[in-house]
């Protein structure tokens, strides 16, 4: 399992998501919008909905052991020991590695993000065209400071979706694991949403997503924190900032979001949340930090230090948890 995590790690710090790659989560995507189209109508909506997102949920676990049972040669028992670094060995870490590298985002989290507050140095609408790119609320309104504030949000936030978590799911589940988080939090970016439309057919979606960020939220606070004072660690107070997280990280209307946002509004000593629209519809998000200053492109770029630093400690960390079980 080694190799397979330093390869798909490798992979995303490099490459990112290529366009000319075909990704696994467009054709969940797809998946989701056929079932939702033909399934999200007259009556026992939730139920149909529950049912599709286990099958979904599942159904992907099961197809990612099967490639990967597939790919494991069953003659490689016969082949001489010469050959142990052969073709039936490397065949499984390399689809595992690619599978998982796929479950990735930290790269394309860090480019999108800094190509916001890139984007506001040529114009605010320009700025709400990229962080729309990245968000899912209505952008059309957003100011400069809310442009930077949903930004910081949401790489805080996706450190976890997209990094932390997978990785997570990686250690107790291998690569069907990961696999099956994505499809998890593809439904919950798709359909997780409170409102007349998906308000009951996605409400299973939305509280399986709580479930399976419980514990990935809350480890990426904690890694934010310490990323952070490993950069800096005569200028912050680790237990005045981890008090703060625990202050503000409940706050949020999602009982995973706040944790992250909480650990990065208190490092950077500002102010995250408040009110969003999302479809047309607005929701009140309480406030996360206390502070409402401006956020500047130094903010940025030293928020993209810490995350890819949090990154970097929950890869060292997982491998050693691995030598270890070995």
């Amino acid at each position: 399992m080694i190799p397979v995590l330093l390869i798909a790690w490798l992979l995303d710090l490099l490459l990112g998501d290529p366009a000319w790659l075909p990704h696994p989560i467009v054709y969940m995507g797809k998946w989701i919008a056929f079932g939702e189209r033909h399934l999200n109508n007259g009556s026992h909506r939730k139920l149909k909905g529950a049912l599709f997102s286990l099958i979904s949920i599942c159904g992907v676990f099961i197809l990612t052991w099967g490639i990967l049972t597939l790919a494991t040669v069953p003659e490689a028992a016969t082949v001489p020991e010469s050959f142990a670094f052969g073709f039936p060995s490397i065949l499984p870490h390399a689809i595992g590695a690619l599978l998982l590298f796929f479950c990735l985002a930290g790269h394309t989290l860090r480019k999108e993000v800094r190509m916001v507050f890139e984007a506001l140095e040529h114009g605010l609408d320009e700025g709400r065209r990229q962080v729309a790119r990245i968000v899912g609320r209505d952008t059309a309104q957003l100011s400069e400071q809310e442009v930077r504030t949903a930004a910081l949000e949401t790489l805080a936030e996706n450190l976890s979706d997209g990094v932390i978590a997978p990785l997570f799911w990686f250690l107790l589940l291998g690569v069907p694991g990961a696999m099956a988080y994505k499809m998890i939090n593809t439904l919950d970016s798709m359909i997780g949403y409170q409102n007349e439309r998906y308000k009951a057919f996605g409400c299973w979606a939305a509280h399986i997503d709580d479930i399976a960020n419980y514990i990935p939220a809350r480890i990426t606070a904690s890694l934010i924190l310490i990323a952070a004072f490993i950069m800096r660690p005569l200028s912050l107070r680790i237990t005045n900032c981890a008090l703060r997280t625990i202050k503000y990280g409940p706050q949020h209307a999602s009982p995973n979001s706040g944790w992250p946002e909480a650990a990065l509004a208190t490092i950077l000593d500002c102010r995250f949340g408040g009110p969003h629209n999302y479809f047309g519809q607005e929701f009140y998000k309480p406030y996360i930090g206390d502070n409402p200053r401006p956020l500047t492109f130094a903010d940025m770029k030293r928020s993209i230090r810490i995350c890819m630093t949090a990154e970097i400690l929950s890869v060292l960390i997982i491998t050693t948890i691995l030598i270890v079980n070995t």
